[in-house]
């Protein structure tokens, strides 16, 4: 029951990510015509994730993120069987999101938008997308630990506030580079909806990979020794 629980909560917190996030970047179409600009879209997804967090942060630590669980398997804040199970989870949050915003939204908005699948800008190259999501995803997980991990950044007491507005200056800054995922589930959710796999691979790699770097650098060097306690499994 447990197990159920952690998931369950993991499930509606990727969702509370992902529907306002498609929905503001649908919304932001012509065949809406919110007129929400990048800055509505960030806020989104921003607004989403501190909610998450505030909501079901005590219950599974929300991860919301199979990048952020897998950051957190690297340092044996999570066992192997349960983050699968999390990450399973999301993934199901995610492409609940993704269904559901495709049924709302006119068609027209969802082909435009591509169901919000975030992708990376014409000119950008591989590289450019990797190191951005990279970039992105290090300074995510980097605020995660900052303000939910370690307990000098916990005193300050704005954990998920904190984690919210990096998702939304990540989006700020690179949305028009690479579509700022972060987050294979916020991908793969609208992916598998609309069967469009294009760069998808890359929007797993490359988060993961800025995860584990944050989360290896500061569980190794910013926290603690005392902390270095397993909290998941």
């Amino acid at each position: 029951m447990t197990t159920f629980r952690v998931c369950l909560a993991e499930f509606i917190g990727t969702f509370y990510l992902c529907f306002p996030g498609i929905a503001a970047i649908l919304a932001n179409t012509p065949a809406v015509g919110a007129n929400l600009g990048i800055v509505g879209i960030a806020l989104a997804h921003g607004l989403g994730l501190s909610l998450a967090i505030v909501c079901f942060g005590g219950i599974s630590g929300a991860h919301v993120n199979p990048a952020v669980t897998i950051g957190f398997l690297s340092t044996g804040r999570i066992k192997p069987g349960l983050a699968l199970a999390y990450i399973v989870s999301q993934l199901l949050g995610a492409t609940t999101a993704a269904g559901l915003c495709r049924v709302i939204f006119p068609a027209a908005a969802v082909s435009a938008a591509n169901l919000g699948i975030p992708l990376p800008a014409s000119w950008a190259t591989t590289g450019i997308v990797l190191t951005a999501e990279i970039i992105m995803t290090f300074l995510l997980m980097t605020s995660i630990f900052g303000t939910a991990v370690d307990e000098r950044g916990k005193a300050v007491k704005i954990g998920g506030f904190g984690i919210g507005l990096t998702v939304a200056f990540d989006i700020l800054a690179g949305g028009a580079v690479t579509g700022a995922s972060m987050n294979p589930a916020r991908s793969f959710g609208p992916a598998l909806e609309m069967n469009y796999w294009t760069w998808h691979w890359a929007y797993w790699v490359a988060p993961i990979i800025g995860a584990v770097l944050a989360a290896q650098v500061y569980d190794k060097i910013l926290l603690p020794r005392e902390s270095h306690v397993e909290l998941k499994g």
